[in-house]
């Protein structure tokens, strides 16, 4: 698929997209006889690990790290079991930040919640003054 469907899919914009390609985070599968951008499900799948790291707040060097990790998993060619556990680990610890980082939003929102309670209080109650 061309960009353009890429980034209706995964809700980026076409700059992200290109930005995400300069860095290296994802490189297109193939180009078209015309030079487009042709990408594949796996990497929507990618650009989805993306967009979902980066509210959370990590690095594009973060980024990169998970998707390599991940990536040498997925390729089939660790054999050894210590490559593999330390491969594991890695990805244990981006676990534990992304958790770390949900219970944090979990509190933030709460607080936006009571802060918009006790606003809606205010005006029910200024409402009934009137």
């Amino acid at each position: 698929m061309q960009i353009g469907e890429v980034a209706a899919r995964t809700e980026l914009s076409l700059r992200t997209i290109r930005h995400y390609e300069e860095t290296g985070l994802v490189v297109p599968s193939a180009r078209s006889q015309g030079g487009f951008r042709l990408y594949t499900e796996a990497d929507v799948a990618r650009l989805m690990v993306i967009r979902r790291m980066k509210p959370l707040g990590f690095s594009l060097d973060e980024m990169r790290d998970l998707l390599e990790s991940t990536d040498r998993l997925d390729s089939g060619t660790v054999s050894d079991a210590e490559e593999r556990e330390i491969l594991l680990e890695r990805i244990r610890v981006y676990e534990r930040a992304a958790v770390e980082q949900i219970d944090k939003l979990r509190i933030q929102l709460s607080r936006a919640e009571d802060f918009a309670q006790t606003l809606r209080i205010r005006l029910a109650g200024d409402s009934a003054d009137r």
